[in-house]
């Protein structure tokens, strides 16, 4: 059995890279006393695994990890009990029983609905998003393991909209394609001719696909 979890890292701990939160979440399992499933050998460990790290410096809403377990585990009392051992800003939200054979949230990943809130506000960048939508191909330089490459983000984004002074946008969020929010805002405020702002970005949540529409990953 393993439990799907739903899990919020807050503003606090944003500045939290992807290794210290795995490292957090571990030691909290093993404080909660939970009958957590190890890895067999020499080094028995976790096996732990989170659906996408989240970028340092961003806020994660429902980002979602996924813990193997031993026997048969109340999701009620798995989340009590482990939220009883976790700092604050770094909370369990929900979590649901699935079976060893559900595909890992990694496998059924596919992309992530963003919020940013630029200081002061978004309203000067707001006219340009229909235009900046309307283009056929938006190049971005991407930083990989091998150096710069230069790709075409236009296919990545799904929706790109501005309301209450933030910008909302769904993006691809796959291994053979994927678009970072603070790239897409760079693109954003070039085509605009304005200078990127400091702003903070929200992960509100991760999706899957069923069909062909987007829906939350926490529900695949």
């Amino acid at each position: 059995m393993k439990m799907l979890a739903v899990f919020e890292k807050g503003p606090r701990l944003r500045l939290i890279g992807h290794l210290d939160l795995m490292r957090a979440m571990q030691r909290a399992l093993r404080r909660s006393d939970l009958p957590i499933r190890y890895s067999q050998g020499f080094n028995p460990h976790i096996l732990l695994t989170f659906a996408a790290p989240l970028n340092l410096g961003a806020v994660g809403e429902r980002e979602i990890m996924e813990v193997p377990v031993e026997g048969t585990v109340d999701p009620a009392f798995f989340l009590d009990r482990l939220n009883a051992a976790l700092p604050p800003d770094l909370k369990i939200l929900a979590c649901r029983a699935v079976e060893d054979t559900h595909k890992s949230p990694m496998a059924l990943l596919r992309a992530a609905r963003y919020s940013a809130q630029p200081e002061g506000g978004a309203d000067d960048v707001a006219p340009f998003i229909g235009p900046f939508l309307a283009q056929k191909t938006v190049p971005a330089v991407k930083k990989t393991k091998s150096g710069e490459k230069e790709v075409d983000i236009r296919p990545m984004i799904h929706e790109l909209s501005c309301r209450d002074g933030r910008i909302f946008a769904t993006l691809d969020l796959r291994e053979e394609s994927t678009c970072k929010m603070e790239l897409l805002l760079d693109r954003l405020y070039a085509f605009a001719g304005l200078e990127t702002p400091h702003f903070l970005v929200r992960r509100l949540m991760l999706l899957g696909e069923d069909g062909n529409a987007f829906v939350p990953l926490e529900d695949v």
